[in-house]
């Protein structure tokens, strides 16, 4: 009971605090947003359904790793970690309260384009349940990506230069606006090594049902990576934080 009390109290901190920091809604909020709406005027309706997984895609990727960029370095720098590290909670309960703030926020960021989307376009055929599955896969692999990061950074700035390195090429490399297999062969491999091409995959087939994988391939991949992830994290946060 303890634990669920802690953790609740953490992410509700988070929320209030963080969710509306200028650096959140700078790249979280409004670089998406923005993308979105250029994507769909200059597309027209008739291209919506089809850059609409990758809209998606890039809303949580930016919106995830932001909020922990956000999170965890005015965290550390105003030693409010230290303070948890010697509260009476593992930590474990710890992290999962830290990256479900940031999975939420990467929930919220994603139906962004689809509100916008349906005013454009007739989305009656789009199949909301697995949308969200592979929505919430997203959220979960990208923040524990963006927590990766933001472990090693000191400042803001350093969170979100480090994660640029890896979000603005993944915005090519994981099928979101250029389609895997019009990709050079040795960036087609490197793409299959990331989580986001998976989760991309898995909304293209449930909106525009032009995915190249099986969703039964996909979703096991992503919960792989998502275990990884966050056992490498741990790891991480045990070796710069704690020993």
């Amino acid at each position: 009971m303890k634990s669920w009390i802690a953790f609740w109290n953490i992410l509700k901190k988070d929320i209030q605090n963080y969710y509306l920091k200028p650096p959140n809604i700078s790249w979280g909020i409004i670089f998406p947003l923005s993308w979105t709406l250029m994507q769909f005027i200059r597309s027209g309706s008739l291209n919506i359904i089809e850059f609409l997984p990758g809209l998606m895609s890039m809303s949580i990727l930016f919106g995830t790793t932001s909020m922990l960029a956000v999170t965890i370095t005015f965290e550390r720098k105003g030693r409010s970690f230290e303070r948890l590290l010697l509260a009476p909670i593992s930590l474990n309960t710890m992290v999962l309260a830290k990256i479900t703030g940031a999975v939420l926020f990467g929930i919220f960021n994603a139906f962004t384009p689809a509100v916008v989307a349906a005013f454009f376009a007739d989305l009656t055929g789009v199949n909301w349940g697995v949308v969200l599955l592979a929505v919430c896969l997203i959220s979960i692999t990208s923040t524990l990506l963006g927590l990766l990061i933001a472990v090693s950074a000191k400042e803001v700035f350093e969170a979100q230069t480090f994660s640029n390195f890896f979000r603005f090429p993944m915005l090519f490399l994981c099928g979101l606006f250029i389609p895997i297999h019009e990709l050079p062969a040795f960036f087609r491999l490197l793409s299959y090594c990331l989580p986001l091409t998976y989760g991309t995959d898995i909304l293209n087939g449930a909106i525009a049902q032009t995915n190249t994988l099986s969703s039964l391939l996909c979703i096991p991949v992503l919960l792989v990576f998502a275990v990884f992830l966050f056992v490498i994290c741990r790891y991480n946060i045990n070796r710069k934080w704690i020993l």
